[in-house]
């Protein structure tokens, strides 16, 4: 296991930086990929300065040419990716009847087809060694909806259509496929939500917090051991209660 090798798309991010932190951790070999050289440095200096190591790749993971390119860019550095975290996402929010055709677009490409642009690349090589971990980030959202977000829960939604699927395609091939759906995290992308706006979400989380980026971490690492092995196609829910479904 520890020399296995792990892909976080949007390793960068609040929620990715934790994975990645946990990941290294646990003995896995990580890379994420990057747009902006500048930021995606310095962020790799900050992490090594706190004892982590990641190997960075450059690429669009909502361009299916860049997002290839970079998957063999991470295999010529590290070796076959073995685990992918499909975490890359945006959000362009508007409600739908103003809603541009570049804000809907924009969201499916990077949330939504950004997990078909790197699973392709990296599927057939672990079907052909019988082992492999995907992981979708989904969330809340694209469980029960939210105002103002309708292309950003069509695409969370979409997701949890894809891990159920390829699930089914994969598992006798030693691959598990599954989905953790987050709710409300103390990311920047959160805390930068004025305060008022903050305590109004708050109030609707049973356990009367937002979450931590390392709680979903935790969600992630559930997935990845050979003991997981027989649980696929499954959506963890890791939102403090706010959403039950079965």
């Amino acid at each position: 296991m520890a020399s296995r090798v792990a892909l976080v798309t949007g390793g960068t991010g609040g929620i990715g930086t934790a994975i990645c932190k946990r990941l290294i951790t646990g003995g896995y070999k990580v890379a994420t990929n990057y747009r902006n050289e500048e930021k995606a440095r310095a962020w790799q200096a900050q992490m090594q300065s706190d004892g982590y190591e990641v190997t960075l790749a450059k690429g669009d993971v909502s361009n299916y040419p860049e997002a290839e390119a970079m998957v063999r860019d991470v295999e010529r550095q590290l070796g076959p990716v073995d685990i992918l975290i499909n975490n890359a996402g945006i959000t362009r929010d508007g409600t739908f009847h103003k809603m541009t055709p570049e804000q809907w677009q924009d969201v499916i490409n990077t949330n939504l087809n950004s997990v078909f642009n790197v699973t392709r690349p990296v599927i057939e090589g672990m079907r052909a060694r019988k082992w492999g971990r995907i992981i979708q980030i989904s969330s809340i959202n694209g469980q029960k909806g939210q105002y103002g977000q309708a292309n950003y829960a069509a695409a969370k939604a979409g997701m949890h259509g894809f891990t159920i699927s390829l699930a089914q395609e994969n598992a006798k091939f030693g691959i598990t496929v599954n989905t953790v759906s987050p709710g409300y995290i103390g990311t920047d992308m959160v805390m930068a939500v004025p305060e008022d706006v903050r305590a109004k979400i708050v109030a609707q989380i049973p356990t009367g917090r937002l979450g931590e980026p390392d709680e979903i971490a935790y969600a992630v690492s559930f997935f990845l051991p050979d003991e997981a092995g027989w649980i696929t196609g499954a959506n963890l829910s890791a939102n403090g209660g706010q959403y039950m479904g079965w």
